[in-house]
């Protein structure tokens, strides 16, 4: 057992990082280091061992490193993962890693996800209804929108998603359809967000392959209790023929009219 042990303490893994300054070169390439392996050590420990030990101008953002502030979100064998909760013992003996290729590139593995937070900016806001306070609401309302706001906004949903990686649409991404989700199964809201997320912001480019789903650190259900319910509620509100008969009989205004100034004004929130 001591020999193991010392045979552990100088293992070694070959991590290989994407290095690229924009400002200085038009192409970038991958920079292999051996990093010695410890127990329980994760890929965010390997990149700090080598900006340590071997190159301090390598360029990486992160935080907290408990897996709750999402900077430090990369793609690690071509796959999008948080660093601090991907741990070494789990990985090949050669580990890639590179920045998430959805967003402009700042340096190595930093991108600008600034995008994001513009798009946000341009959301329609939560607008509660009338009612006295303190609000009763039904517990299974609660928690059905509160599974989304255990986001911790590391965008790896947008990286992983090839319609914001690869096409040139309008859709602003499933970390944006559970944001307008989760305000539209609030019980006091009052706004209808199926009209802005269908016909400006490109809800029906999404095609569910789930792999946003797959990715997500906090394994928020984005597709199943998100996405695929703003995508019904946008057909029962302007594809239902006896949904548009019932409402036209009704003398039902479209509530989200109300916001027309606000939604029709949106820009393509290409990411």
């Amino acid at each position: 057992m001591p020999e193991q042990k010392k045979d552990d303490e100088h293992k070694a893994v070959k991590i290989s990082v994407y290095r690229h300054d924009p400002s200085a070169s038009k192409t970038g390439s991958y920079q292999d280091f051996d990093v010695p392996v410890q127990e329980g050590m994760v890929v965010l420990d390997a990149i700090n061992y080598i900006v340590n030990n071997y190159d301090t101008t390598l360029a990486v953002r992160w935080n907290c490193k408990a897996a709750r502030c999402g900077s430090c979100a990369a793609e690690i064998n071509g796959v999008p993962k948080l660093m601090c909760k991907t741990r070494l013992e789990t990985l090949p003996d050669k580990v890639v890693v590179g920045p998430m290729r959805a967003f402009p590139l700042v340096k190595d593995l930093v991108t600008d996800v600034s995008e994001n937070y513009d798009i946000e900016r341009r959301m329609l806001p939560f607008a509660p209804k009338e009612a006295k306070e303190p609000w009763i609401i039904n517990g299974m309302d609660v928690v059905r929108s509160q599974e989304f706001r255990r986001c911790i906004e590391c965008f790896l949903c947008q990286d992983v998603c090839h319609v914001v990686r690869s096409h040139n649409t309008p859709y602003i991404g499933p970390r944006h359809v559970i944001k307008a989700a989760s305000l539209d199964m609030h019980p006091m809201d009052t706004i209808d967000r199926s009209r802005t997320l269908t016909k400006q912001q490109g809800l029906g480019y999404c095609n569910v392959t789930k792999c946003c789903q797959d990715v997500c650190p906090e394994h928020i259900h984005i597709t199943d209790n998100a996405i695929i319910p703003e995508k019904e509620r946008a057909v029962d509100n302007f594809y239902d023929p006896i949904m548009g008969l019932v409402a036209h009989l009704k003398g039902k205004k479209d509530k989200d009219r109300k916001e027309a100034p606000h939604g029709d004004n949106m820009v393509n929130n290409k990411v």
